[in-house]
């Protein structure tokens, strides 16, 4: 289930995340030219919904093999 702090926590990671790369990549393709904040916000704005979508689904089969591998090493 989706509980509010849940979808919180996927708005801000997934913006920090996804600044992040889209920097990364736009910096690797660009460099810092006059192509780059461009290409970089327009790759944001794909990419920030995508991320948000991403952690929802994918929390809490990350969380169970988190808790696995501890477990494990333990």
């Amino acid at each position: 289930m989706i509980t509010l702090p849940k979808f919180i926590f996927a708005l801000v990671m997934g913006g920090l995340m996804s600044l992040t790369i889209t920097l990364a990549i736009s910096f690797v393709r660009y460099s810092m030219d006059s192509k780059f904040l461009g290409s970089w916000f327009e790759s944001w704005q794909v990419a920030y919904p995508v991320a948000i979508v991403c952690i929802l689904l994918y929390r809490p089969f990350a969380e169970w093999v988190t808790s696995s591998l501890v477990k494990r090493l333990k």
